[in-house]
């Protein structure tokens, strides 16, 4: 079976003062019907642009030079403005990271789940009306008859995502794009999120692009996982064998960041967590080697003098992108 989304090679940039400068680098990854890929990174890695750039979003400087975007078989890079509205909100959707900014205001968050149907489905205003209201119970949002007509700053953070998660699903995607979907909620709430995220999948058959860096979520709802690292994939394969056996040295750094609760305790003071030195290289300092050598711990003779490899199939279940994933292999 085909997958619903098929992002091929995917390269973005940037135009700058001297050309154009590498955003996202020869990206890949499939998501196959009901099947959630989690993207995994820190702040500035391309995760978010990838998003957008399969939306087809991006911002007015930046665009796609190479690679296939294939939704569901149709290319995404070659469809028209019109076939694009028309795919957006129907057959791919994205619940995007700040829902009070995603939302608009002026609208009540039944006018805006109503729109979506009006647009695609071609519902009148009442029936629009009368299906956000069983689309807000649907993502268990209290006295749903009642807050369908509230605006979105009458509503808590979590209900906001949730407005923002039944907009998305209205139209019953194939293919939803969660970017950050539990941003600034607290830790019960974003618990309930990826319950509903979950549930709702498993109810519509929804591929699902989950951006986070949350590898407690990746671990809980994901089933493939692509590790960015300043545009590049640098590890990649099943969710379980990357958590359990991460092979490069960043993503190794990530699942050391995680705090844990059986810590050892030394003299009655738990263990510090580990983090990984220095910062993601701006956009426009990244050669053609590895991107992390100056944070790796792990580097030797060999990262200082060749290119960074390309993803190297390690099993049948993990690729990875580093000289030397052999020697420190878990």
């Amino acid at each position: 079976m085909s997958p619903v989304l098929s992002v091929q090679n995917l390269t973005v940039t940037m135009k700058g003062s001297k050309g154009p400068v590498p955003v996202l680098e020869n990206l890949s990854f499939d998501v196959a019907r009901g099947k959630t890929t989690a993207l995994v990174g820190e702040s500035g890695c391309g995760k978010s642009m990838t998003a957008l750039a399969i939306m087809q979003l991006l911002p007015e400087d930046f665009r796609v030079t190479s690679g296939r975007i294939l939704l569901d078989g149709q290319d995404v890079l070659a469809s028209t403005p019109k076939e694009l509205r028309s795919l957006r909100g129907n057959k791919m959707s994205m619940i995007f990271q700040e829902p009070m900014t995603a939302l608009n205001p002026l609208y009540t968050v039944g006018d805006q789940i109503g729109e979506v149907l009006r647009q695609h489905r071609g519902l009148s205003r009442r029936d629009a009306h009368q299906q956000a209201i069983q689309f807000l119970k649907a993502v268990q949002i209290p006295a749903a008859e009642k807050r369908v007509d509230a605006y979105p700053h009458e509503l808590s953070g979590g209900m906001r995502q949730r407005v923002m998660i039944a907009m998305a699903l209205a139209c019953k995607p194939k293919l939803l794009i969660a970017d950050e979907p539990t941003t600034a909620l607290d830790v019960t709430v974003q618990a309930q999120i990826f319950d509903l995220l979950a549930e709702l999948q498993d109810d519509t058959d929804t591929a699902i692009v989950l951006i986070t860096h949350d590898l407690g979520a990746v671990a809980e709802m994901a089933d493939d996982v692509a590790v960015l690292y300043a545009g590049r994939c640098i590890e990649q394969g099943a969710a379980d064998e990357i958590i359990a056996h991460a092979r490069h040295p960043y993503t190794r750094g990530l699942m050391a960041c995680v705090p844990h609760l059986q810590l050892g305790k030394t003299d009655g003071r738990f263990a510090p967590l580990e983090e990984i030195p220095g910062m993601v290289p701006p956009l426009g300092a990244r050669g053609p080697d590895c991107a992390f050598l100056a944070r790796c711990a792990f580097a030797a003779d060999i990262c200082h003098t060749q290119p960074q490899p390309p993803l190297d199939r390690v099993d049948a279940q993990a690729a990875v992108s580093c000289w030397r994933h052999l020697e420190i292999a878990p």
